[in-house]
């Protein structure tokens, strides 16, 4: 009986002490991820900011690069397919530049019906204007896909963060 009540008091005193412990880790865990968060939050503006701020040496040379299938394409022969397939990739290179430069407008839409979801949508908008990408390369990587790459120099970046500021 002695062993009992001995034996119930270590069980008490180790789950109190034990939760006493996991509180304050807890306690100090979570003001830890808030200044993350804080953190992150002030470094997207921050970058921004250094962004719009920046010199010519700061600004870097963007490369987008772009991809289309061939046999996708519209077009009567298989070399109306594959310029077709080269100039889809290149647009695709081009809203990528527009993503990197501009930003991208994500939309989403989701339907719970009885807890459970019914339809789940997103939509992506990418607006912005590109001017002076020039094209790097065009490949085939493989028998039915081509490979465009187009990049912004230094100077287009800095009439663009121009046009940008003024705006």
């Amino acid at each position: 009986m002695f062993y009992t009540k001995y034996f119930r008091g270590i069980v008490f005193l180790s789950v109190f002490s034990l939760s006493a412990c996991m509180q304050n880790f807890n306690t100090s865990s979570l003001m830890k991820n808030n200044q993350i968060n804080v953190d992150k939050n002030t470094n997207g503006v921050v970058a921004l900011k250094e962004v719009f701020d920046s010199s010519v040496e700061k600004i870097p040379t963007l490369t987008a690069v772009g991809y289309a299938v061939v046999s996708s394409q519209p077009g009567r022969t298989q070399a109306q397919k594959r310029l077709m397939a080269i100039r889809s990739a290149r647009m695709s290179a081009m809203r990528e530049l527009a993503e990197q430069i501009h930003g991208i407008q994500v939309d989403s839409n989701t339907t719970v019906i009885d807890l459970m979801v019914q339809n789940d949508t997103f939509r992506a908008i990418v607006k912005g204007v590109i001017r002076g990408a020039k094209t790097v390369r065009i490949n085939p990587t493989g028998k039915d896909t081509y490979e465009t790459v187009l990049e912004i120099d230094r100077d287009m970046m800095v009439a663009l963060l121009k046009s940008a500021r003024n705006s």
